[in-house]
Order: structure tokens, then C-alpha cells, then sequence
């Protein structure tokens, strides 16, 4: 695990401008290792770099900080994806991934499509909420 970490952390410190990392280069990263999202989320809480740019536009934008909008109207095939995978009244963010790729629709367009229905996305794949 700690051989892992040592390669995690090499590249992070290529990859994070500013001590800060985009969502999309940290699952581009854990895909090149071989490791979960959920453990290069870890290690950059450990370096103190900031995840940002989430692709599902819920943390990490300037000056707003998220930038998702409510989708309206939310088509009946997305909001029957969405609500087939709910989990507590929740749709987690690996399962808006999973709705999005399933659908080919962007995945903001399944956080706006909750945002609409009020339905919240947790937890992380990276950890960051």
C-alpha cells in the first residue's frame, strides 16, 4: 500500500497546478494506477491539494463554487434512470456516472436533472462530500 501511495503522490504533484486537482484528472489518475477514485481522493486530502472542477459541477468552481443548474424539464427516460438508483432519497455520484454513460447524456445533465427533482448526490467517488 505504501509503494502505492509513493506513486500516487508522484503524480499527483505532476498533475495538481496550484495544489489544486480537476475531478477529471484525478479519475484519469486512479484509472492509469489501477486504483479506486476513492484512494487518490484520500491521498490528496493527505497532500492538502484541492479537488476542484467537479464534473458534475457541484464543488470546486470560482466564484460560485458549484455550477450545476436545474434541468428543466427533466425527460421522463432520465428521470426513471435516475430514480431507479436512488439510495436513501440520494443518487450516489458513481451511479450519475453510471446514469450518464448508460443514457449518453453529459453527466451535468444528470446533476441538473437532480438538482431539478431536489434529489441530493452523495456520497463522492473522491470523497470531497
Amino acid at each position: 500500500m505504501e509503494n502505492n501511495k509513493a506513486r500516487i503522490r508522484e503524480r499527483m504533484d505532476e498533475l495538481a497546478a496550484d495544489g489544486k486537482l480537476p475531478c477529471a484528472e484525478a479519475f484519469v489518475l486512479a484509472e492509469e494506477l489501477g486504483i479506486s477514485p476513492a484512494a487518490v481522493g484520500e491521498c490528496a486530502d493527505e497532500m492538502e491539494i484541492r479537488l476542484v472542477k467537479c464534473q458534475l459541477g457541484l464543488f470546486g468552481y470560482e466564484p460560485e463554487k458549484k455550477i450545476v443548474r436545474p434541468l428543466e424539464p427533466v425527460p421522463d427516460e432520465l428521470r426513471a434512470a435516475i430514480t431507479d438508483r436512488l439510495a436513501d432519497g440520494c443518487l450516489s455520484c458513481q451511479e450519475a456516472f453510471a446514469v450518464a454513460s448508460q443514457l449518453k447524456v453529459r453527466k451535468m445533465e444528470v446533476s441538473g436533472a437532480c438538482d431539478a427533482l431536489d434529489i441530493k448526490i452523495i456520497p463522492c467517488q473522491l470523497g470531497a462530500f
